[in-house]
């Protein structure tokens, strides 16, 4: 909690409670505070639809307070008429009906100016594998497994182009439409997804990720994220549903060869 402003709030209550000011000033002052207190209250701040919820709140608290008695009526109202009848409140009045319309068109400009930026959140972009996962009722690991046509790259080079090609074919036919033509995460789809899907043609992108870790994470899809991988979920469907094994790791095969990139290595563990 933000306390410098929590005491400059209450230290002008404070003073208009002594000034004994009229309810016209006072509501107006809660509303104000409440304001101000839960947008600068706290050192973490609050999201503006959270805030707008909370002033909607108030904001029908402080008039069912000021309209539950004839008496507070009255004196709510009396300030009102005055500034509307006095002829020494003219000025005020003016300036008044000048500012409000400005203040709401100032809103929206700035609403309006706004860059977009994705919401902070302590999410891990690329979580954790599980060690092993279960596609087709086949255990593959993912800690110790290996791309099963990988080594047809230096052992058999026209059998490895045939998964190269196939895995080109299952990207255009299933994952153009979210990661691009071009393999940039700038599908057709991808101004509709939060968080919106993977840059592959970003050089720190596969390039840090084994073959593996990609099987896994295109076979479970959005659904099989763990925790740390929130708050979101991914819209990628678990692709084991619709694709066969070897069309997944064909898929993975070609994302490397599109890109230039090389998976990377498996770690050796100490026994």
């Amino acid at each position: 909690m933000n306390i410098p402003v929590v005491l400059a709030i209450l230290v002008v209550f404070a003073f208009l409670a002594f000034r004994k000011a009229n309810l016209f000033i006072l509501a107006l002052a809660w509303w104000i505070g409440a304001f101000v207190f839960f947008r600068f209250g706290f050192t973490a701040p609050i999201p503006a639809s959270v805030i707008s919820i909370y002033m909607g709140i108030v904001s029908l608290a402080t008039l069912a307070f000021v309209s539950s008695s004839e008496q507070r009526r009255e004196e709510v109202s009396r300030p009102l008429l005055r500034l509307m009848t006095e002829k020494r409140f003219a000025p005020l009045l003016a300036a008044t009906i000048i500012a409000i319309p400005a203040l709401a068109a100032a809103n929206v400009y700035v609403q309006m100016n706004v860059p977009i930026e994705p919401p902070f959140f302590p999410r891990t972009i690329h979580p954790a594998s599980p060690p092993e996962i279960t596609v087709h009722e086949k255990k593959i690991s993912i800690d110790l497994g290996d791309n099963p046509f990988r080594e047809l790259e230096k052992s058999n080079p026209q059998e490895f182009r045939q998964h190269v090609e196939n895995g080109r074919r299952v990207y255009y036919q299933n994952c153009v439409f979210c990661h691009g033509d071009n393999l940039a995460g700038n599908g057709m789809f991808v101004h509709g997804l939060d968080p919106i899907p993977t840059n592959f043609a970003d050089g720190d992108t596969i390039a840090n990720l084994r073959e593996t870790f990609l099987f896994w994470r295109a076979s479970k899809g959005g659904p099989g994220l763990p925790e740390e991988g929130g708050p979101w979920n991914s819209a990628m469907p678990a692709w084991e549903k619709i694709l066969k094994e070897d069309e997944i790791w064909d898929a993975v095969l070609f994302l490397y060869e599109f890109t230039g990139e090389r998976p990377r290595a498996r770690e050796e563990h100490a026994q």
